[in-house]
């Protein structure tokens, strides 16, 4: 009786599921619903694949065929209470253990034999027959996972290809012919030109087939084993291939992502807090004011040098007893200048994490402050915070370096002499439970001394201090890092030299503009945009936040690197973002380089980046004292424009010893406008492209040695272009090859060009002083 009643059950189910799937057809794919291109007008040519995230009603259907299969090992083992069907039956349900131990083992050995799971059986308390049914369940329920897993892609595909044959059959149907203005005839192209693209295309298939290889581990089919015969040569058949968007990273560090979400101090932490702070302070004056013999200055270069020793003689703080071992590098720096911008500005932007990170937008990726262990006098003076912070450099090439540190501050009278003192000192020598960053980054006593100067200016102290445990770096940025460039005192301070000109412009009201900026108001939101469009670019082409980079085969040097991120938060554009870095050594001086970037009129000789089109300035701010520090609004002067359709492109460009950043994004009109119009600009979306210029000296072992050195030295600088593309509103689609492909030969192709124009340049002018010493 029951068995019939099974049987005429599931006959039911089956009959139900069939009426379901009849209107599966039905369903509009999302597929056509989006166009597969990129959004940014310079890369219109790359395809991408869209993955839609939804499942249908025959993939439901399949999910509860599945469900019924793995409770039929329960129904199995409750044969017994079938039989007496006035017992209530009673289900088995395995605790957490069980079931953890068992996906343990499974994980090992999905098919398990009899002596293993009589041991299981025995270990966890159950039956021999249970064991046996729940890896029957679990495996049926990994293969129907599998099966909705290549059903989504699959659908995917398909719908990809109908959307796409679709849009071609619309293309083809509005073609006419040149000649006599009625539909195209056939056959224009000969075979002879066929047969030479055909082994053109076979060419490209068999070098990306290669490529492709050398990360899957596996050789890849070619085009005759790949497809059967047949006319639909569409690339997007590659990415079944490759599941994955990307091919493994050539970084092989794990991501530098510290998990101290419970790091608090409790209050016997907080006694000696406070007293390691008042060491830290005095230790911080001392190496602001002493010169020789804790600071010796190399002659031939310039620059200053801690001696160790010295140091460790005259600081008995308890955090320097540690034995120093061969695997840390130290880095000592100090340097001096003065900012246009007075002390309790200053003091109030390095307690507020916010404001830090805003005051050094290409130094500081992140910061928080994770507890406040005393509040201080008006929050400033005695105050003392516990801080997190991730710093970069520009580049995926150079590892972030992330700490939890102490900061305090602290206003003092020395010698008849007020000023601030900020000093950073380090957590871990009292606080075991801490994780440390990869590379490991000790943070010794580091920060500045602020004086106050007339006229709203502040003389600037700062000394840099760190351990950083001795890892590879890329050997283009190798002698950067080394030499204390990227992360030493002298950086620091340009930035923030550079930083107080831009806030004293953006608050200032006697500044005349050019061009088409209605009021002070207007002024500072553009000025506000470009910020946010600057720290969004930092970001973006540095590998802070656990960012993943792949690196590119083809790329010469090994310097270029691909990484794509799904973006739903306002102020970007939403959907799957791709973005391309490359860095290059251009032997050439970095304001040369600048220069030529930044003109809008001589960067119009650069086609790739400009598409042929002339830039014309219609609004200029400048925010510093060198002409190269500004922002400006420029209109893109292309065919398709008229009054109600204006391309605009907002850029901003900035200079200081350390280097140079020339950054622009397009904009549309109404977005410009809602920004002059007083509007909160936040809301804008920015996709940034740009530049990241420093000084830099090559170093050679071979050849002629310079005396300051022992090297061969050529001064040019670095080179960091940095491309971000919307691939799709899609956030689940995927980038093939082809993707890749095309924009690594755009980020190639702007490297060349930049230098040609460069080489051109100095031979242009080269040849002017000939003539000059002609006369």
């Amino acid at each position: 009786m029951t068995v019939r009643a099974t049987k005429r059950g599931r006959k039911m189910y089956a009959d139900c599921e069939a009426i379901s799937s009849m209107g599966g057809n039905m369903v509009v794919s999302s597929g056509t619903l989006f166009t597969s291109t990129f959004q940014n007008p310079n890369f219109t040519y790359l395809p991408l694949e869209p993955l839609p995230p939804m499942i249908t009603k025959e993939e439901n259907g399949s999910s509860l065929r599945g469900k019924e299969e793995m409770k039929s090992g329960s129904e199995s083992e409750l044969q017994e209470t079938t039989e007496q069907p006035l017992k209530k039956k009673r289900y088995h349900r395995h605790t957490a253990h069980q079931i953890q131990e068992l996906e343990a083992v499974f994980k090992e050995c999905p098919h398990p034999d009899d002596k293993q799971r009589m041991k299981l059986s025995q270990e966890l308390g159950l039956k021999p027959r249970q064991v046996k049914f729940w890896f029957q369940n679990r495996r049926t329920q990994m293969k129907a996972q599998q099966d909705r897993s290549e059903n989504v892609i699959l659908r995917a595909e398909n719908d990809s290809l109908k959307s796409e044959f679709y849009r071609l059959q619309a293309e083809l149907s509005k073609l006419v012919c040149p000649n006599c203005g009625g539909p195209p005839v056939p056959g224009g192209v000969s075979f002879d030109e066929l047969r030479i693209e055909n082994a053109r295309l076979g060419e490209e298939l068999e070098r990306v087939c290669a490529i492709a290889s050398r990360y899957i581990g596996r050789p890849i089919q070619t085009m005759g084993e790949l497809m059967p015969p047949s006319l639909e040569l569409d690339m997007n058949i590659y990415p079944r291939q490759f599941l994955e968007p990307m091919p493994p990273p050539i970084l092989s560090e794990t991501p530098s992502y510290l998990d101290n979400n419970n790091l608090i101090l409790m209050e016997e932490e907080k006694t000696i807090a406070m007293e390691l702070a008042m060491s830290a302070t005095d230790e911080l004056v001392k190496m602001c004011r002493t010169n020789e013999p804790l600071w010796v200055r190399n002659n031939k270069t310039g620059k200053e040098v801690l001696n160790l020793d010295e140091h460790s003689r005259m600081f008995h703080w308890p955090l320097n007893l540690k034995q120093r071992s061969s695997e840390f590098r130290t880095e000592a720096s100090r340097d001096s200048s003065v900012v246009i911008m007075n002390s309790i500005t200053l003091v109030d932007a390095f307690v507020n994490a916010h404001k830090w990170m805003e005051l050094f937008p290409s130094i500081v990726a992140r910061a928080k402050c994770v507890q406040v262990i005393s509040q201080g006098v008006s929050g400033t003076n005695g105050c003392l915070q516990l801080m997190y912070a991730e710093l970069h450099v520009l580049s995926p090439l150079v590892p972030t370096r992330e700490a939890y540190f102490l900061r305090y501050c602290q206003q003092q009278n020395v010698e008849d002499e007020t000023y601030w003192a900020i000093v950073d000192f380090p957590l871990d020598g009292f606080h075991n439970s801490l994780q440390t960053s990869f590379p490991l980054y000790k943070r010794r006593p580091s920060g500045c001394l602020i004086q106050d100067m007339p006229n709203g200016y502040s003389r600037v102290t700062w000394v840099e201090h760190a351990e950083i445990e001795e890892k590879p770096i890329h050997q283009i940025f190798s002698h950067f890092v080394h030499s204390g460039m990227a992360f030493g005192a002298n950086r620091w301070l340009a930035v923030l030299e550079r930083q107080c000109e831009r806030v004293a412009s953006l608050m200032a009201t006697n500044i005349p503009d050019i061009g088409v900026i209605p009021s002070p108001e207007a002024r500072k939101n553009l000025m506000r945009l470009s910020q946010r469009m600057i720290r969004t670019f930092c970001v973006n082409i540095s590998s802070c936040s656990g960012q993943v980079w792949t690196a590119v085969p083809d790329s010469t040097d090994d310097t270029v690197r691909i990484t794509t991120r799904k973006v739903s938060e306002a102020g970007q554009p939403n959907g799957l973002i791709l973005c391309a870095v490359s860095t290059t050594w251009l032997p050439y001086p970095h304001h040369h380089v600048f220069d030529l970037l930044r003109d809008e009129r001589r960067r119009a000789q650069l086609e790739v980046l400009s598409n042929g089109n002339a830039l014309h300035e219609v609004a200029h701010i400048a925010n510093g004292s060198h002409p190269g520090n500004c922002i400006s609004l420029l209109r893109i002067n292309v065919s398709s424009n008229s009054s109600q359709h204006v391309d605009l492109m907002l850029q901003e460009s900035c200079t200081n010893k350390s280097g140079s950043l020339v950054v622009y994004s397009t904009v549309d009109v109404d977005s410009v406008q809602l920004a002059m119009s007083g509007e909160d600009p936040s809301c804008i979306p920015l996709l940034p492209l740009g530049f990241f210029i420093t000084p830099m000296e090559l170093v050679n072992d071979g050849g002629c040695k310079d005396e300051a050195n022992g090297h061969n030295i050529t001064t040019g600088s670095l080179l960091t272009v940095g491309l971000q593309v919307l691939a799709s509103t899609i956030p689940s689609a995927k980038i093939n090859l082809s993707s890749i492909a095309a924009i690594n030969n755009h980020l190639c192709t702007t490297v060349q060009q930049i230098s040609s124009a460069l080489s051109s340049n100095c031979i242009g002018s080269c040849n002017e002083g000939d003539n000059g010493k002609e006369k």
